[in-house]
């Protein structure tokens, strides 16, 4: 385990904006040189500060123009239940998060589609039909506004 000191933080908030950017580019924004810049980048990644670089994708730019999170309330609970339904839910390519919370459901879903009919299909053909499914409550995405967090 690592203490992130300023310059770690400022390397992070950076990388947090743009995974792209190269270390040359960060070290000059930090005041570091390229190699040094890199040396502290490979020791976050060592570390399991930084998990991986993704890109974000515009999910209607490539006709996935609805986003629901889905509720799933299993309808038995028990270590082997739990374990069935997330590997059986993690099969489904629309569904881009699972998450296992506490509070009304047992599970948070966010799921992808083209359009509702699209959705629907989906429900009813892939959600509805895995391993526990009891209660469902879906909230259909009607705008998003993307915030960066604490480190950018």
């Amino acid at each position: 385990m690592i203490e992130p000191d300023d310059t770690d933080l400022a390397i992070l908030r950076l990388l947090a904006g743009d995974g792209t950017l190269s270390a040359a580019e960060i070290g000059r924004a930090v005041g570091l040189t390229q190699p040094a810049a890199w040396r502290r980048i490979r020791r976050l990644a060592g570390a399991g500060v930084i998990a991986g670089r993704r890109v974000v994708l515009d999910h209607a730019a490539v006709g996935f123009a609805v986003t629901v999170f889905l509720g799933i309330r299993l309808a038995v609970r028990g270590r082997p239940d739990l374990e069935t339904f997330e590997r059986a839910v993690t099969a489904i390519p629309e569904v881009q998060t699972v998450q296992h919370v506490l509070g009304r459901f047992d599970y948070r879903l966010r799921v992808i589609a083209r359009d509702i009919p699209d959705f629907e299909r989906i429900l009813r053909r892939r959600v509805m039909t895995l391993p526990g499914v009891g209660q469902v409550e879906a909230n259909v995405v009607l705008s998003e506004e993307r915030r960066p967090g604490p480190l950018g």
